[in-house]
């Protein structure tokens, strides 16, 4: 089943009668991949489309006409571009200023320094023995963010060395 050209262009049309759009975006396997940057990027567009094929996607025509961008979530194929596209959504709003509580956290998320976020933890600082590391009950900023940052380059090269430029 493909999706034909003209409900698609009726859509993509009418929208663009009523307001502006700085990308249109066909969730596709073949398209660029998803990635912190992407997203970054896609928060500050003022108005996205987000379109979604289905089975064996849409008329070529729409891609090459009507589409100013592909993206992919990853090397696998999807029944439809629904779950793609809420993907993308949700990795793009919550970078808008307002959706998170705190706007900076966004920030320290894994992938914005290019690295997997360090360990976590919450209190009490000792669970069935189980302890949260001294340096963070310490309360000395500068030796908390170099544990951090030390611990963000590990678990970088332990899970996903290939983000690291040079490992």
């Amino acid at each position: 089943m493909v999706m034909m050209i003209e409900p698609i262009d009726n859509c993509i049309t009418h929208l663009k009668s009523h307001r502006s759009y700085d990308e249109i975006i066909y969730t596709s396997p073949d398209g660029e991949r998803l990635t912190q940057s992407v997203a970054n990027e896609l928060s500050l567009k003022k108005n996205i489309i987000i379109l979604c094929g289905h089975y064996k996607g849409v008329d070529e025509r729409v891609r090459e006409h009507l589409v100013t961008r592909e993206i992919s979530i990853g090397d696998y194929v999807l029944s439809g571009g629904e779950l793609a596209a809420a993907v993308i959504a949700d990795a793009v709003i919550r970078l808008l200023p307002g959706v998170l509580s705190d706007e900076t956290s966004a920030l320290s998320d894994s992938f914005q320094d290019g690295m997997i976020a360090p360990p976590v933890y919450t209190r009490p600082a000792e669970y069935k023995g189980w302890k949260v590391p001294d340096v963070l009950m310490s309360g000395h900023q500068a030796n908390i963010e170099e544990w951090r940052h030390d611990q963000s380059i590990e678990r970088t090269k332990k899970r996903r060395p290939d983000m690291l430029k040079n490992p």
